[in-house]
């Protein structure tokens, strides 16, 4: 059978209700006639000046410490541009822990609270679209949610869509079973729903984009969820609660935590967002209040309010039809708000969960998706109308990438650097007086100075640590006070030997991104891919020869005994990634390493999901390709 052909029965949905769903203009700003008058915003001002203030000081006081230190016998161009790259990359260390500050504070003070007023009753749609996952992994997340539901206290109506783009002939036929198992396991009149689009038509965003047009006006909200995500009845209700009690909300995002893996390298993800998200996710709603940001997933949108404002158009092109807008989560949070509504986070709300990347390179192949899509955020920083904090998100959005290769760049300046009279470029200098005069990398300045870049960039780790034993219950969720420890002193130095690889990975994906390589869309391998020892060589060559190359350099005493740990990280690329797939449940003695709370003591949406899962396994069994 041919893949792109319609099955019989490919559609179970309800009667149409259609609703228009405009493409927005990027040369002309946009007001909605429904969108509140005024936005709530609180004492905002005071709350990005406690983030950015210390952020843009810290980082001046580095960089005039830096001009002092490089100004030995006057500053050479060369000078001047490791000057710009580190001012550039450790802004955005500082704003971090500016941030993290912030969110200690809002810890402290703040007190959990429900939704406010009386909220009124909403039709609400969970949409949940699909391109060729695993049908048992996702309809049994969906009967979990379902369920939970049916068995909750709301006064909101929630109704649940399939939205599948699958093109995989065999993939497809399992959606179709899997939908007759949900239809059977969930009490009669269930509102649960399947349509398969036969052309996946602007992927995601027409996915969405279709079901608005045609069904949207039945729904006062949607909830937008990804392939692998999983909420609560609670956080599912919240959310509700909250989109119905402030007129003013377009949208609201939940901060989802991510669990499910058994790797190690997903555990050392799940370990420190655990810790150390808490307080940034904090601090990160604190200072955008009402211009906050989309995750594309996890989050409650007000149906007529996306449908009349956030139709997203091509990207900006002189030669006729642009490409698509990839990260389009950003750009639709940023026309909602152009149009009035409010943007919120709200990392308060919990019972919101994503999986991630089990392995290194899985990580990687999704980041360069993700890079495409970010580094066109450049592109449209000049849309008419937006928010300065939303086109803050945009930039935040595309340098998240670009930082790599300026980390990238000073590794390698600070490389020809080197140790002193020793190295490379000192030894030119002494032949050619165009050269500069660098100082000496032993001076106790220099290494004061690295030993802060160092602290800073660990701050929010601490912090993060700090913050869970003001309670010593949260302490205990973790197994108690010396398996906490020794779960941090692990994931830190993981994340250290981790943090280079991914640096020249992030690297390589902008580089292709660049050069015009286009990441192809496919579906990400969740459970974590199987790669051979020279798949693996092959993926971090980049790394294994830059490593091999700073290791002659060292031995050689040209360069600087300080990038050891990036040495020793990027020499050990492939058998550290090869261990980052490494099963630690199924190994004695390694099974409550990076252990959370959330696998000590799983909650009940996370057990009724898996149980369901294996359900599903059983009765579909589909046959699935290894991505």
């Amino acid at each position: 059978m041919d893949r792109l052909t319609a099955f019989p029965r490919s559609a179970h949905m309800p009667p149409p209700s259609p609703m228009a769903h405009p493409v927005q203009s990027l040369r002309r700003a946009h007001r909605d006639p429904r969108a509140p008058g005024w936005v709530p915003v609180g004492r905002i001002w005071l709350r990005r000046a406690a983030a950015f203030l210390p952020a843009i000081a810290t980082t001046g006081a580095l960089g005039l410490a830096f001009a002092d230190w490089l100004s030995t016998g006057g500053m050479w161009w060369l000078e001047w541009v490791l000057l710009a790259l580190v001012v550039v990359t450790f802004f955005w260390i500082a704003l971090a822990v500016g941030t993290a500050m912030l969110g200690l504070a809002c810890f402290v003070m703040r007190k959990t609270k429900g939704a406010r007023g009386h909220p009124t009753p909403m039709n609400v749609a969970l949409l949940v679209p699909i391109y060729n996952e695993d049908p048992a992994e996702v309809f049994g997340n969906a009967c979990a949610m379902v369920m939970a539901l049916n068995h909750a206290k709301t006064a909101h109506k929630f109704d649940l869509f399939i939205l599948s783009d699958t093109q995989d002939a065999a993939i497809a036929m399992a959606e179709q079973r899997a939908f007759a198992t949900l239809r059977a396991a969930l009490p009669p009149g269930a509102g649960v729903w399947y349509r398969r689009r036969v052309q996946n038509t602007e992927r995601k965003v027409g996915n969405i984009a279709q079901w608005l047009e045609n069904w949207g006006a039945a729904y006062a909200a949607m909830v937008v969820l990804d392939a692998d995500s999983l909420m609560s009845a609670e956080a599912l209700i919240r959310l509700s609660d909250e989109m119905a009690a402030d007129p003013s909300a377009g949208l609201i995002q939940s901060a989802p935590l991510v669990v499910g893996s058994d790797t190690l390298f997903g555990r050392v993800q799940q370990f420190s967002a655990s810790v150390y998200g808490t307080l940034l996710s904090e601090g990160l709603a604190g200072w955008t209040g009402p211009e906050g940001n989309y995750w594309g997933h996890n989050a409650i949108l007000r149906t007529r309010a996306f449908a009349d404002c956030a139709g997203l158009p091509r990207m900006p092109s002189l030669w006729g039809k642009g490409n698509l807008i990839l990260s389009h989560d950003f750009v639709e949070a940023g026309l909602l708000r152009r149009a009035g509504w409010a943007v919120r986070f709200m990392p308060s709300i919990g019972g919101s969960y994503e999986e991630p990347p089990a392995t290194l390179i899985d990580y990687a192949l999704r980041d360069r998706r993700w890079c495409h899509g970010n580094l066109q955020h450049l592109g449209l920083l000049g849309t008419r109308g937006l928010h300065a904090v939303s086109r803050f998100h945009l930039l935040h959005g595309a340098f998240s990438y670009l930082l790599s290769p300026a980390w990238f760049g000073l590794l390698v300046i600070w490389a020809l650097l080197g140790n002193g009279p020793d190295s490379v470029i000192t030894y030119f200098s002494a032949e050619n007086p165009l050269y500069p005069i660098w100082p000496e990398m032993s001076r106790v300045s220099s290494v004061l100075i690295l030993l802060f870049m160092y602290g800073m960039l660990l701050a929010p780790k601490l912090m993060g640590a700090a913050a869970l034993g003001l309670a010593e219950v949260r302490i205990a969720r973790f197994g108690g006070g010396v398996r906490f420890v020794l779960s941090l002193v692990a994931e830190i130095a993981l994340s250290i030997l981790f943090a280079p690889i991914m640096m020249v990975q992030q690297l390589v994906a902008v580089l292709r991104t660049v050069i015009g390589i286009r990441p192809t869309w496919s579906p990400q391998a969740r459970k974590g891919g199987s790669y051979g020892p020279l798949t693996v060589l092959k993926f971090h060559a980049v790394e294994t020869l830059s490593g091999a190359l700073l290791g002659i350099g060292m031995l050689a005493g040209m360069v600087s005994i300080w990038l050891l740990p990036i040495t020793i990280s990027l020499v050990l690329a492939v058998p550290l990634s090869m261990i980052s797939g490494v099963r630690l449940g199924s190994r004695r003695g390694l099974r409550h390493v990076m252990a959370t709370p959330e696998m000590l003591e799983m909650p009940p949406i996370l057990t009724l999901a898996r149980s369901h899962r294996m359900l599903f396994h059983e009765t579909i069994q589909t046959p699935i390709a290894a991505e």
